[in-house]
């Protein structure tokens, strides 16, 4: 099995989802974690699996993850197995009346993301998933890294 955990971080927060989503997926020899901005076109070829994450940035996937997939050639995701993941802020009662509005409306990173890899010829194989952060530059809330390893060895047993 070949798999790439691709990130974008602002606060390391989606980039200790990452780490722990690779442990859970396998072997440093099976899986690379890689930040968005240094993947190279060599680490796409023979991929079996893809996951991206990104912080939710305005209801939106990173500039830098929107910018990757983007790129991405028409179907060069044929066969491949993929999902999403990102970190967010929970919506509760505390949350002001008008984010929790947006929120509804317009969602998380997430969604988008797994949308567009799909888009370029990706294979569905888990839904995508949301992290918890304590605040808007973390830290995570507790249990969120386990939860994410937990998620990695769900991926896994797809393989």
């Amino acid at each position: 099995m070949k798999a790439l955990v691709i990130y974008d971080t602002f606060f390391s927060n989606t980039e200790k989802v990452a780490q722990a989503v690779g442990k859970g997926l396998g072997t440093d020899k099976e899986v690379s974690v890689v930040k968005v901005d240094a993947v190279k076109p060599e680490m796409l070829q023979g991929l079996d699996f893809m996951i991206v994450g990104s912080p939710t940035r305005a209801f939106s996937p990173s500039p830098a993850s929107k910018t990757f997939i983007k790129n991405l050639s028409a179907n060069q995701l044929a066969g491949v197995k993929v999902t999403t993941f990102d970190t967010r802020l929970p919506i509760n009662e505390k949350t002001p009346g008008i984010l929790r509005f947006l929120a509804g409306i317009f969602g998380y990173a997430d969604k988008p993301l797994l949308n567009e890899l799909k888009k370029k010829g990706g294979l569905q194989v888990v839904p995508s998933e949301g992290f918890m952060v304590s605040d808007s530059e973390g830290p995570l809330a507790e249990g969120e890294l386990e939860r994410a390893t937990e998620w990695g060895k769900t991926i896994r047993k797809l393989a």
